[in-house]
């Protein structure tokens, strides 16, 4: 079996969220997808996140939905490659909707920023040099 990293969120407009995600340039399948959820290749097929509309997510845990723009319970965190590659991520999230919770933050060695997404999700991006 292959080792796999799925995350579930929940978002309000199932469409909008899969449209926010697509001009960052993230993959979906149709693979589990449907009404409620769609399924989204963050990083190959080993990280994928499912985009669950709120009820579909409330019924599978048994409880309220936090509202990610309220509070956080957690930051995704994804590698690039290049300062570049941060920058240009940051820059569509932001032309999509999202907005950046702190400017860049250069510290020689690693360089990261982060964006909202349309949900209050958080997410941070960041390249770390490799002799780091």
């Amino acid at each position: 079996m292959k080792n796999q990293i799925i995350l579930n969120l929940p978002v309000q407009d199932l469409a909008r969220s899969k449209a926010f995600f697509a001009a960052l340039g993230f993959i979906f399948s149709d693979r589990f997808s449907g009404e409620n959820a769609v399924f989204m290749n963050i990083v190959g097929d080993t990280i994928q996140a499912m985009l669950t509309t709120e009820p579909f997510f409330e019924s599978l845990i048994g409880k309220p939905v936090a509202q990610a723009k309220q509070a956080n319970e957690v930051v995704i965190c994804l590698s690039c490659d290049s300062r570049e590659e941060v920058d240009t991520l940051i820059a569509k999230a932001v032309a999509a909707g999202g907005r950046t919770p702190h400017p860049p933050e250069d510290h020689g060695f690693m360089y990261d920023q982060g964006f909202e997404d349309l949900d209050g999700h958080l997410w941070n991006l960041v390249w770390v040099a490799e002799e780091a």
